[in-house]
């Protein structure tokens, strides 16, 4: 086994996520991208396959040529865990606009300042200051 990796599909959005989220998470890149050709299984010019990097570790996302009955799920999570107050509200701001709060910025018994959003792409995030 040559390693372990999250893996989140999207239908259409990959590129746009991928371009968001290492823009708004410092020493985060996107490392490969192979796209769909003309008179493949998904549309022309969307990610076949990319993979990315948000501070060091490693995601691979697609665009998925098959339409499925579910999404993401805020069961799963991407867990951040911030330096600064100052980092703390950008990343809470920046992840919840278009998306929807599932625990708003507050301090809870287990950290002294949290959140919990769900993006515009579906993604469920954590943020916690401790």
């Amino acid at each position: 086994m040559e390693k372990v990796m999250p893996f989140l599909m999207f239908e259409g959005k990959a590129e746009e996520a991928m371009n968001y989220y290492t823009s708004i998470i410092e020493d985060s890149e996107i490392t490969s991208i192979s796209r769909y050709g003309a008179n493949q299984a998904g549309k022309e010019g969307s990610v076949f396959q990319a993979t990315f990097t948000l501070k060091g570790r490693e995601y691979m996302c697609i665009d998925s040529s098959v339409k499925h009955a579910f999404t993401f799920t805020p069961s799963f999570s991407l867990y951040i865990i911030a330096d600064s107050e100052a980092e703390i509200d950008r990343l809470y701001k920046q992840l919840s606009e278009g998306g929807s709060i599932l625990m708003p910025l507050n301090d809870y018994k287990f950290s002294r300042k949290f959140g919990w959003v769900v993006d515009k792409f579906g993604i469920s995030w954590q943020i916690n200051l401790l």
